[in-house]
Parts: structure tokens; sequence; C-alpha cells
């Protein structure tokens, strides 16, 4: 199968590691990451923020950033959350989430920012 692409991904090399469906795509421009925020928002799902160290992003657990935001539907908000999210954690990847109330399941997750591994190194 020719067509398909070996991710060179390395628990090994933190800066090679994947985190979720986008991460293996290029970097979402703002424009394309408000769209996903927006549909997030049009489905009813309640975003939250949670961020980890880049050391420990493989693990099922990452701190949650206040609690999930309930009914928001702003997306400038949202954005704004983001980036206090980030300000106060420098150093930690930061992911947003989708809840889906009626399924009790997260609709969406993926990350909005990766920290600076070569910093840390």
């Amino acid at each position: 199968m020719s067509g398909m692409q070996d991710y060179s991904s390395r628990i090994s090399d933190p800066n090679s590691r994947k985190m979720g469906t986008f991460s293996y795509l290029p970097q979402l421009t703002p424009e394309e990451l408000r769209k996903q925020v927006e549909y997030i928002v049009s489905k009813g799902w309640n975003p939250a923020i949670e961020h980890t160290e880049p050391e420990n992003m493989r693990s099922n657990y990452w701190y949650m950033w206040k609690l999930p935001m309930f009914g928001e539907t702003d997306v400038d908000a949202i954005f704004q959350e983001i980036e206090m999210c980030k300000t106060a954690n420098p150093g930690n990847h930061v992911r947003l989430v989708g809840y889906d109330n009626f399924k009790q399941t997260q609709g969406t997750s993926m990350v909005v920012y990766r920290a600076d591994m070569s910093a840390s190194a």
C-alpha cells in the first residue's frame, strides 16, 4: 500500500507524539479552530478546558481548568478561557472537550495548544 504514510511517533521523542485525530493533520489555523468551537456550541455540547504537563500527555488524566462551561454559547468566551488556561499553565498542553449531555460522554476532544517542548529540554 504505497498510499499509506508512516508517522514516526515515538514515546522516546515527546515532540513526535500524537494527541488525538487532529494531531495527524497540519496545525489548525485560528479560523479552522474557531469553526470547531462553533461546531461544539451548535451541537449544544458543554465546553470544558483541560491541561497537563507534556510528559503526562499520554495519561488518561488531564487537569480540569475550572468547571465545564455549562450552556456556554459565546465562542469568544470559550477562547478567552483557553487563553487564561495557557497563561496560567505556560508549560502545559491545553485541550478542549465538548461534553454531550444526552449521551453522557465526550462528543469531541482536541488539543488546542501544544506547549513548546524544546524550551523544557
